[in-house]
């Protein structure tokens, strides 16, 4: 039997980068996926792919900031595949911020912290409010190797650090009851603002390739592994762990610009 088959899974952010290949590999295990993000072209594309790949998706278009936009979404949820198993927070981001720390104003700081920590909060809210019903679930954060040691970007490590706090307390307040919180910490992944760097600043790669114990930088499909392995029966003991996804990275203190 596949890890995840016939489990319900929840995953934000799903139109792109860690949270598409999330969705793919979910639907791999056996999963019935729910998919939420913002940008419906995507998440219908995605959704016809896992389809035509002989999986069950179904999606409806979330901005996870939004409060009643992400009940909705853990309704539909329930509506379309009767439960909530498992949810995969991912959606979030940073915002760019050109001025030194003393300049700021605090608009790129604030609005970094919605888009990752309240979105996390939003919605974990609503999920675990589904899961107590049912007697249980599993729910998985994004954070990131930001939220783990010290960098340069204030805002989006704040917030990170905030996604573990945030997911060690609900794993503690709500362990007895069935629901199991954990989070994977992606360090330098082929996806996003990375593979956009990448693609116009190739020797950047080679420099983090140098750098990272596994020799390499890692791709979208290896944190939906690990996340569906903090999502499934598998991990059954396993709550309150923030793991780092990043080849080593984490142990190392060398960090290319």
């Amino acid at each position: 039997m596949s890890m995840l088959e016939g489990k319900v899974a929840l995953v934000t952010g799903s139109s792109s980068g860690i949270g598409r290949a999330t969705a793919k590999v979910f639907a791999a295990h056996g999963a019935k996926v729910v998919l939420a993000a913002r940008r419906e072209d995507e998440l219908r594309s995605l959704t016809d792919e896992i389809r035509h790949a002989g999986g069950s998706a179904a999606y409806i278009r979330t901005d996870v900031t939004d409060e009643q936009q992400v009940k909705a979404m853990v309704e539909f949820a329930v509506a379309e595949f009767g439960r909530l198993d498992c949810a995969a927070n991912n959606a979030g981001g940073g915002v760019p911020a050109d001025r030194d720390w003393p300049d700021a104003g605090p608009e790129a700081f604030l609005k970094t912290m919605e888009l990752n920590t309240t979105s996390t909060w939003l919605c974990m809210k609503h999920e675990i409010a589904q899961m107590l019903k049912q007697g249980g679930g599993a729910i998985v954060n994004t954070s990131s190797i930001s939220g783990l040691r010290s960098g340069p970007n204030e805002s989006y490590g704040s917030a990170k650090f905030a996604v573990n706090g945030l997911t060690l307390a609900a794993a503690s307040k709500y362990g007895k009851q069935g629901i199991r919180v954990n989070a994977v910490a992606p360090g330098i992944i082929e996806a996003g603002g990375w593979l956009t760097r990448f693609s116009a600043e190739p020797e950047l790669q080679q420099k983090w390739n140098a750098a990272i114990p596994a020799g390499r930088t890692g791709r979208p499909e290896e944190i939906g592994e690990a996340i569906a392995w903090l999502a499934s029966d598998a991990s059954s003991y396993v709550t309150g762990v923030v793991l780092p996804v990043d080849g080593g990275n984490i142990i190392t203190i060398d960090r290319p610009h």
